[in-house]
């Protein structure tokens, strides 16, 4: 994490310190950790045990969340001037499994 030049660390810093961003990486990592609830919890249960209340309520969840990183994901773009390409990769990490998680990790690394 701590860089030689203090490029890494200082990068952190002004994400830490950016409520905007904050915000959308939370929001972020609620809607990657409901998708994997989603998928690895509430699904096999409805199919497998035929309990579908799980997928009512975490879907439910799930799509306010999405809902929520998407918005954010567009206000954060406009505030801090993200370009088009980042903005797509934003979209796209939210409909894989650990794509939120990959995309934060690309943030901090810039």
């Amino acid at each position: 994490m701590f860089a030689a030049n203090g490029n890494v660390f200082s990068q952190s810093m002004e994400i830490i310190q950016n409520p905007q961003l904050r915000r959308f990486l939370l929001i972020g990592r609620a809607e990657a950790i409901s998708f994997l609830l989603l998928v690895l919890i509430a699904m096999p249960l409805k199919y497998m045990m035929d309990l579908p209340l799980m997928v009512k309520y975490v879907g439910w969840a799930h799509g306010v969340l999405f809902m929520a990183y998407m918005a954010q994901l567009i206000y954060v773009a406009v505030v801090l001037k993200w370009d088009v390409l980042k903005v797509i990769y934003g979209f796209i990490a939210a409909l894989l499994p650990f794509g939120p998680f990959i995309f934060e990790r690309s943030i901090s690394k810039k």
